[in-house]
């Protein structure tokens, strides 16, 4: 074996190929054919959207782990460990399983050189492969259509949301991002729709291909009362579910998005509605818009756009909350900070920004340069690294004031990091 822990194989990963993404199908689906010419042969639910990816996953991992069904998920990015990748039956899979699935990724590759994502996707896809699974779901990296996770003919996808972000991959157009998203779609294979205000392009491109489309608002219909929602397949009669014990304002559309798969996978993986209200009773999921009751208290979000910012908002206006709220974030580089700032403006007492290293990361300066475009008045601070900003936050707060932890997936997850070391 190259190396004897998870660890050494990470580091070499990120040296391995020049560049951090590069999207194309050829080299992946080459070295996949090579590891396993059988494929998968799970029941496979591949999710594309701007946000609620993982919320989705979530949801659908466990009202079908409620059901009794062997189900694998796979998500990107990861929060504090990178085992968190890779999901069987709710367990993040160990150190030495990822390091054999390396292996055999990089006997197989012979010449080929892989991205850090594309060895992540293929070690992932060979241990679904060695289990008895009924359901693999998989969430698509970057857009869609050239994403390592599309080498797998998914026989159910769903799109969650079309929204500007990625823009120097997928394009400047929510037209552009949804037919890179479309690319999920297979001939005659169902695809649900989460997006109400889906864009011409995905609907255009699900015709020419010849996908089963099932939309919100024409196929399928949600409405919320009280803590359930009220939820009708047209045509059916409705069910009272409970709503996904996730916060945030998107949530009764993921909801209603994974009953509908639910609904349509019915035949092949039958649940009873009691099944169904105990899995979506029970899901969970760190870092979307979670609250964390203290002296001050804090609330993690890995919103990271402008359409999941503003969601952020929302929640935080129905917070009301009757303290000083400080941000504390940290973007890429090719992520709206202008849009992202102008949401959360005049909400922010006082904002603690961090910088993010690689390539891709923004530092706090520049961070500081958009943020003081809205204004002199409200303090901006900036840090190196997150224990400091952190330390300096908290020992500003008072106890009855927030601290909104959220932006980069690394900034949440050296919150939860943080927290986690000193809870033990």
């Amino acid at each position: 074996m190259r190396f004897n822990s998870l660890d050494q194989w990470l580091d070499w990963q990120t040296t391995l190929h020049p560049k951090e993404i590069e999207l194309g199908l050829e080299r992946v689906a080459s070295v996949w054919r090579r590891l396993k010419p059988a494929g998968l042969q799970s029941l496979v639910v591949t999710i594309a959207g701007t946000n609620g990816k993982g919320s989705s996953v979530a949801m659908l991992e466990s009202i079908y782990r409620q059901g009794g069904y062997r189900v694998g998920a796979y998500t990107s990015p990861h929060l504090v460990r990178y085992n968190e990748r890779i999901r069987i039956d709710g367990q993040e899979v160990s150190d030495e399983a990822l390091c054999l699935a390396f292996e055999q990724v990089d006997r197989a590759r012979g010449e080929t050189v892989l991205t850090y994502f594309e060895f992540a996707t293929l070690a992932a896809l060979i241990i679904f492969s060695e289990q008895a699974l009924d359901l693999v779901i998989l969430e698509v990296g970057l857009g869609g259509r050239l994403d390592a996770v599309n080498i797998i003919d998914a026989d159910l996808a769903l799109i969650t949301t079309v929204d500007l972000d990625h823009t120097d991959w997928l394009g400047d157009s929510r037209e552009a991002i949804g037919l890179e998203k479309a690319g999920i779609m297979r001939a005659k294979q169902p695809v649900v729709i989460g997006d109400s205000e889906i864009p011409e392009s995905v609907l255009g491109y699900a015709k020419q291909l010849g996908a089963e489309l099932y939309l919100a608002g024409r196929d399928f219909n949600a409405s919320l009362t009280g803590d359930h929602i009220q939820w009708q397949r047209t045509g059916e009669e409705s069910l009272i579910l409970p709503l996904a014990h996730l916060s945030g304002q998107g949530q009764l559309h993921n909801t209603s998005a994974v009953v509908m798969i639910s609904s349509l996978l019915q035949s092949s993986l039958p649940l009873d509605q009691s099944l169904l209200s105990q899995g979506l009773r029970q899901v969970s999921l760190q870092g979307r818009t979670q609250l964390i009751e203290g002296e001050p208290s804090l609330l993690l979000d890995v919103a990271h756009n402008a359409q999941a910012v503003a969601s952020l908002r929302e929640y935080l206006d129905r917070l009301e909350w009757p303290g000083q709220v400080y941000a504390l974030f940290g973007l890429l580089k090719d992520k709206d900070s202008e849009a992202i700032v102008e949401s959360l403006y005049s909400a922010i007492s006082g904002w603690y920004l961090v910088d993010l290293p690689g390539a891709r990361g923004q530092s706090a300066e520049q961070l500081a340069r958009v943020v003081q475009q809205y204004g002199e008045a409200i303090p901006v601070h900036c840090y190196s690294d997150f224990s400091s900003a952190f330390e300096s936050v908290r020992g500003l707060a008072k106890a009855e004031d927030l601290i909104v932890i959220f932006g980069s997936f690394l900034v949440v997850g050296d919150a939860l990091d943080l927290l986690d070391s000193t809870a033990e």
